[in-house]
């Protein structure tokens, strides 16, 4: 889990997931042949979102793997499993009196879903609002997303440099 002290953007989830790959083990990360990102299509994250677009290519680029974006259509949260784990959270820290960031940290680890207590992580970073990217720049990610013929809103393939 991923909790930032300034504002959600783009930039603050394409860095919790360079920090989540970067702390998987060597040989977790060989056995990898792609990822596959279910989003719930935010402000932050969604297909159209220039600085998330163009983050997403170059987080691909970075671990030579090709990202499947597969979007929730909007009110289908609850077929989201990181909105289920939410969920269990706040049932989890109900009542709590979370008065510091500290304390609510600490909260975040002894909670279990399907038998398991998260990796809590808390970013200090401070990143800016409304990043986005010029028109003829994302004209070279838009050239690197396979968006679904059928459902180019809701399926996007990202593969790394140098492969088909």
């Amino acid at each position: 889990m991923s909790f930032g002290s300034s504002a959600k953007t783009s930039d603050f989830i394409i860095d919790s997931l360079y920090a989540w790959w970067e702390r998987q083990a060597p040989e977790e990360r060989a056995r990898v042949t792609h990822l596959q990102i279910k989003a719930d299509n935010g402000p932050e994250s969604n297909g159209r979102r220039t600085q998330f677009l163009k983050r997403m290519v170059q987080f691909a680029d970075h671990i030579g793997r090709s990202i499947r974006l597969l979007y929730y259509p909007p009110y289908h949260s609850k077929y989201n499993p990181v909105e289920r784990c939410w969920g269990i959270l706040e049932k989890h820290w109900n009542g709590a009196k979370l008065t510091d960031t500290q304390t609510m940290l600490e909260w975040a680890k002894t909670m279990t879903w399907k038998g398991v207590h998260p990796v809590v992580e808390l970013s200090r970073t401070v990143y800016e609002k409304g990043v986005t990217v010029a028109k003829e720049a994302m004209q070279a990610v838009e050239s690197r997303l396979e968006r679904h013929p059928l459902l180019p809103k809701w399926d996007i393939l990202i593969r790394p440099v140098g492969t088909v």
